[in-house]
């Protein structure tokens, strides 16, 4: 045995194994076709797949002709799970685990026997080799950081035909750069996306990239929050480097707020290092750059002001809850290629503060309903008895019986009313949402702080003088009042001197109480007649309102 173990026959045994080991993992890879996304929704509509494999960041797709692959990240996995079964597949992972682990033993035990041996790196020498071999590896970055193509267009959004005018002119610049250029403009680096869940925020950047016909970059914020310093910073410079490469493309990053809330007390070195790069690379986009950056938030008030500065976010959008027709626009979205026999005005009223994520799963959620009851259609009685369902889900989506329509309507009624006559800045007022533009100015009057403080308190005015009650939906706006009134008082000397006393805000809003209860009593008939069109409308603009009041001065 030890006359045949001669260094010759050693290597020849050694490079043998190494052969069947590579193989092998060769054998388990088979080539499998990657399909593009447009492919993709094609074998999903006409029901082409079986089944599907999630292996790691790939979806494998089993067809009667053969096996497909594509990007997980870049579909929509609960789509799928709707139509064929999924699996997933660690024992890929743990094959090649074990495979390399003999193939490194192997050459361990090589290296060994000929008096090789192994001398691990100092670590301050393997770091510093590391950050300079970085650059480098940004091609190979480009296989793991790739562009989705999205087929979402303007057509597929419903409901938000202000935020698409805003939108268009993004798109244009996509597509027409030197029309623009010519006349010396240049185009927002950054839009940011702010409003509440389910919004469609989401959706809007996709449609922008279907609309141009660009590549979609798609990143969570919470992706760039890593353990280790310096990582976050390192992904932002990737994606940034592979979105200038794929130019004209769009970068969206959903939940900015994960990465960009406002540097504080909290310190959190990865999370400001991350941030930093991000303005960094922000800043250093070159006018000929063509990339857009897309932003979306819920929490647009807890993001760093440096991020919402001239030259990074320059357009702002706000997307809010849709109105009534609104809704009625995005359920016939839903509803298409569904049977039933309800009204979509109905379905719109009696889906008051539902958002966009909230009526997909409404629709979706009486589809299955009316499959449990062997019905052929959805039925009102299906919307119905799954109302409830959605209503109690994890956040409580805000839904009025006629009752609590009709005093809230009189509550935004008499606060749209007394900031009208008392000049406080609103664009509309809606029944279900707060309505007041905060102040910008940098010097504002004790009458235009008692103005706002009399708006606060104008619905818990109205709700004792119509009703001769008070109820819980005051509660956010008393407390904004006793804030005001604190301020004008405590900080502002607005009381009656400039050392404050505990009982002058409660004087200031007392005052203010004994004025709004004469006002509303002799409006009356105008915030009747706000309460109606705002029970038959939901929202109403400014001009629409003026057009009411004046009518009854």
């Amino acid at each position: 045995m030890r006359k045949w173990l001669n260094k010759r026959n050693l290597i020849t045994l050694i490079a043998s194994l190494m052969l069947i080991a590579l193989s092998l993992i060769a054998y388990l890879h088979k080539p499998v076709e990657t399909i593009d996304l447009n492919t993709y929704h094609h074998f999903l509509e006409n029901n082409l797949f079986k089944k599907a494999t999630i292996v790691g960041n790939r979806v494998v797709l089993s067809t009667d002709e053969g096996d497909y692959s594509i990007i997980r990240s870049g579909i929509d996995i609960s789509e799928l799970l709707h139509k064929v079964p999924v699996e997933i597949d660690e024992s890929e992972e743990y094959t090649d685990a074990v495979i390399l682990f003999i193939l490194l033993g192997m050459l361990i035990g090589f290296a060994f026997m000929y008096g090789k041996r192994l001398k691990p790196q100092p670590p301050e020498r393997e770091e510093r080799r590391r950050q300079e071999y970085l650059p480098e590896m940004l091609p190979g970055v480009e296989r793991e950081i790739m562009p989705v193509s999205s087929d979402v267009t303007f057509d597929d959004v419903a409901g938000i035909d202000e935020v698409k005018e805003e939108l268009y002119e993004i798109v244009d610049f996509l597509k027409n750069r030197e029309k623009y250029t010519a006349f010396g403009v240049k185009m927002p680096r950054g839009v940011l996306l702010a409003g509440p869940p389910g919004v469609g925020k989401t959706l809007i950047a996709k449609a922008v990239a279907g609309e141009a016909g660009v590549p979609f970059f798609y990143q969570s914020g919470s992706a760039f929050v890593q353990i280790y310093v310096g990582m976050g910073a390192k992904r932002v410079r990737e994606l940034f480097a592979v979105a200038k490469r794929y130019a004209p493309s769009i970068i969206f990053i959903d939940e900015i707020d994960a990465v960009g809330k406002a540097r504080g007390n909290g310190r959190n070195d990865e999370r400001e290092s991350t941030l930093n790069q991000l303005l960094t690379q922000m800043d250093g986009f070159e006018e000929s750059s063509n990339v857009i950056v897309i932003a979306a938030t819920n929490q647009y008030e807890m993001l760093d002001n440096a991020l919402l500065r001239a030259g990074r976010f320059d357009r702002r959008i706000f997307v809010s809850l849709p109105g009534i027709k609104e809704r009625e626009e995005i359920l016939k979205v839903h509803l298409r290629g569904k049977v039933t026999d309800v009204s979509f005005v109905e379905l719109a009223k009696m889906t008051v503060g539902f958002s966009g994520a909230a009526l997909s799963t409404f629709v979706n959620e009486a589809a299955i309903n009316a499959l449990r009851h062997n019905r052929q259609k959805i039925t009102y009685e299906d919307f119905n008895s799954v109302k409830e369902k959605v209503l109690l889900g994890k956040k409580r989506i805000l839904s009025y019986s006629h009752e609590e329509k009709v005093i809230q309507a009189t509550y935004q009624a008499a606060k749209a009313l007394s900031a009208y006559w008392y000049e406080v800045d609103f664009e509309k007022v809606s029944l279900v949402e707060a309505f007041l533009i905060e102040m910008e100015k940098e010097i504002t009057s004790r009458t235009q702080m008692s103005g706002k403080l009399k708006v606060y308190l104008a619905g818990y005015v109205a709700s004792q003088l119509y009703f001769e009650e008070v109820y819980t939906n005051c509660a956010s706006d008393i407390k904004k009042a006793k804030q005001i009134a604190e301020e004008m008082v405590q900080i502002y000397a607005m009381g009656d001197g400039v050392y404050a006393a505990s009982v002058d805000s409660a004087s200031l809003i007392d005052e203010a109480i004994e004025d709004l209860e004469q006002f509303l009593h002799k409006m009356r008939k105008a915030v009747d007649a706000i309460r109606d069109a705002l029970l038959e409308q939901e929202t109403l603009h400014r001009k629409e309102l003026e057009q009411m009041i004046r009518a009854f001065l």
